[in-house]
């Protein structure tokens, strides 16, 4: 089962609006993949209530976990969107 540690990317943590893109990213994804801070439950990508409550801020490290087909293609797509600052002028 492939792993992967991010750093959250926006100036404001994972909030609604990189929180909804990693949601409608991980719905598209054949993979299931979870998210979690290191040593404690994980939550699915899939659910933005789950992803919202973690309350990640920026700079705080996260573990993204894949089990199923292309689980390291997706892995990747999600940490991208997870690494990235969306509240960057350039990114709006």
């Amino acid at each position: 089962m492939p792993q992967l540690q991010v750093t959250v990317g926006s100036a404001s943590g994972l909030h609604a609006r990189p929180a909804s893109l990693l949601v409608q990213a991980a719905a598209r994804q054949t993979a299931r993949v979870t998210l979690a801070r290191p040593g404690q439950t994980a939550v699915d990508t899939r659910s933005l209530l789950s992803v919202l409550a973690l309350a990640a801020k920026q700079g705080e490290e996260l573990e993204l976990t894949a089990v199923g087909e292309d689980a390291d293609q997706a892995l990747a797509e999600l940490a991208a969107l997870i690494t990235e600052d969306h509240d960057a002028p350039a990114a709006r």
